[in-house]
């Protein structure tokens, strides 16, 4: 049986300094949840809409809930009322919806810009060219409802750790990179979101600040 508290402090405990864990959610009850809520776990993560939206309404009104997977612009509305970021921003038509449904709200979204490093083609995300002509374009600056927080990325499914750490490294300099270039005087850009159950290790080594991890603390997924 799943001893979720117990999964949850050997992943905190391994926390560097300057990391948070979003603990990924997805496909498993309100209940399990609510276990890893009593044990002092405050952020999560969710990547299907309607999942969310029904969780978010029945658990306690203090977790902060981050989205973590490919965001359909037709469905932003639905959370951005509550959401506190959106981790996987892959295009520039994404990130004008955000910026309304923010401004509907009146609210500022935020969110991180999903840079694309793994192998697979399957994998959302800007390329480093995308991304640098995307901030060279200065369209996101008109975004008044929209703060861009750091980077997010994915790795390579593979057993290869020397791959998966020369990926981690790539997106630090491409963050250090865009940091400097784009964001040196907006103190919220600080985030890099890379590291899942498998590599999460490495990412903090390669200088993640957060982590997003679910099979490590709930077990494998429940799908319906």
């Amino acid at each position: 049986m799943i001893n979720i508290t117990e999964n949850l402090k050997s992943v905190t405990d391994d926390l560097k300094e300057g990391v948070r864990l979003v603990a990924i959610s997805k496909f498993h009850p309100a209940e399990n949840i609510l276990e890893a809520y009593q044990a002092g776990q405050r952020v999560f993560g969710e990547s299907h809409v309607q999942e969310l939206v029904a969780k978010q309404q029945t658990l306690p009104d203090d977790i902060e809930w981050h989205f973590i997977g490919h965001l359909q612009t037709n469905k932003v509305k639905y959370i951005a009322p509550f959401i506190s970021l959106i981790h996987a921003v892959d295009t520039p038509k994404l990130m004008w919806e955000i910026d309304k449904q923010g401004q509907k709200n009146n609210r500022v979204l935020h969110c991180l810009l999903e840079l694309h490093i793994a192998t697979e083609e399957t994998k959302y995300g800007f390329s480093y060219d995308e991304l640098i002509s995307f901030l060279e374009s200065g369209e996101w600056k008109s975004m008044n409802h929209v703060s861009v927080d750091g980077l997010m990325c994915m790795a390579t499914n593979t057993d290869d750790e020397d791959q998966i750490r020369g990926e981690f490294h790539l997106a630090k300099s491409i963050f250090d990179e865009v940091k400097q270039r784009f964001f040196a005087e907006v103190p919220s850009f600080q985030e890099l979101s890379m590291g899942m159950s498998h590599d999460y290790h490495l990412a903090m080594e390669e200088g993640s600040t957060l982590i997003r991890v679910g099979s490590k603390i709930f077990g494998e997924r429940v799908y319906a």
